[in-house]
């Protein structure tokens, strides 16, 4: 995750973040990127069922109800251990979070258990009154995709009228008093369409907007051909950096972010050491907080059947199940050689990776997305948009 308002339009500096000493316990919500710790956020896709038919779902959903999925009692059991093992945020997924009936009661209990409980969701279900409940029970943060305007949208969720759903679900959140921000997951079907959600941020007055990179997973993978070039990556990028600059300039504040390609955050520093030199000095140190990927070390997945992943991408490498053995214990567990590769994977990524400059900032990048083209999870990320130039190791 590499905020671009944050770093390339200098909203926070490297003293806010020490400020907390760093400590995800403390930290607030926008800095938790730069925690020292990585006590890991977790993603709870706490169902497999969805009412759309997204062509990018990794988790292959389908409207339909499963038998695997966690009952209640395992339910509260995970929380309960998440939160005595520090877990900073619990972000509820799916499929669609909101067709699991126990969505509101397990968000409040996480709450109250001292988590801040964000969704990850369509928002084609989220009424007035859905809403009002959301804010009552404390959730912090309501992320709704939107992959395009209405045409686009809809042929990419599969659904007609699921844009306008959306749309009405934004308003719902904001009448209710809830944060809402926007999640566009980037390709060739919908990158010129860029401005537009812009331009949908700044008339909806949406604060907050995440652009995701493709991962190749799910059916994800089946569209791997439709990820950007990546000439096409960087002029995405320098889009996305000029529009947000825009609003700064024009004191019309939004937190703007790019997901899940962490070449994002050299390129930025390198943009900005030709345009702000002494920016980019702050941008470097804060970029070295990030560390890059924390998937498996600062970011973890557990399935609705209690897989426990590295990250919600990685579906066929589970680390455990917290039918088994709790999350903490899943998550520290030693004996794990993948996992504790993971969690010190600049030790053990080849070829490009292992040769670039840039590795304590990117951490080798998505891990996930190697694997899903070479075979090998230790290989170079093949989204990686850096030139050889740019991570060839200075003399």
């Amino acid at each position: 995750m590499i905020g671009i308002s944050k770093l390339y339009c200098a909203t926070v500096e490297p003293s806010d973040a020490l400020r907390y000493s760093r400590d995800s316990g403390t930290l607030p919500s926008h800095l938790l990127q730069f925690s020292a710790d990585k006590k890991p956020v977790v993603v709870w896709n706490m169902t497999r069922r969805c009412n759309l038919k997204c062509v990018h779902c990794y988790a292959q959903s389908e409207d339909l109800s499963y038998d695997n999925e966690l009952n209640r009692e395992q339910s509260l059991a995970m929380i309960d251990d998440l939160a005595a093992f520090g877990v900073p945020v619990i972000l509820f997924s799916g499929g669609e979070p909101t067709v699991h009936p126990r969505l509101a009661e397990y968000a409040e209990y996480a709450v109250s258990k001292g988590m801040r409980a964000v969704i990850s969701t369509n928002g084609t279900l989220i009424t007035k009154e859905m809403a009002k409940v959301l804010k009552e029970i404390g959730l912090s943060y309501v992320g709704i995709s939107l992959d395009g305007l209405e045409e686009t949208h809809d042929k990419f969720r599969g659904i007609n009228g699921s844009f306008k759903r959306a749309l009405a679900a934004i308003r719902n959140c904001q009448e209710a008093g809830i944060k809402v921000g926007l999640r566009f997951t980037i390709n060739k079907r919908n990158v010129s369409e860029i401005p537009g959600i812009f331009d949908l941020l700044e008339e909806m007055n949406v604060p907050r907007a995440c652009f995701y990179h493709l991962v190749y997973s799910g059916r994800g993978s089946e569209i791997a051909n439709e990820d950007l070039s990546h000439e096409e990556t960087r002029g995405a990028l320098d889009l996305i950096m000029e529009r947000t600059k825009d609003l700064h300039d024009r004191n019309i504040p939004k937190e703007i972010l790019t997901v899940d390609n962490h070449a994002d955050g050299p390129y930025l520093y390198l943009k900005l050491l030709e345009e702000n030199p002494e920016r980019a000095a702050d941008v470097l140190e804060l970029l070295q907080m990030n560390e890059g990927n924390s998937s498996g070390r600062g970011f973890g997945c557990i399935s609705w059947d209690g897989e426990v992943y590295p990250d919600q991408f990685w579906r066929d490498k589970s680390l455990g199940n917290v039918k088994d053995k709790p999350f903490s214990e899943v998550w520290t567990d030693e004996s794990n050689e993948f996992l504790m590769k993971l969690k010190e994977k600049k030790k053990h990524v080849k070829n490009r990776c292992a040769d670039c400059r840039w590795l304590d900032v990117c951490a080798g990048n998505f891990r996930a997305r190697a694997e899903s083209i070479a075979g090998d999870p230790w290989d170079t990320d093949p989204a990686c948009f850096l030139t050889d130039d740019e991570i060839r190791k200075e003399d």
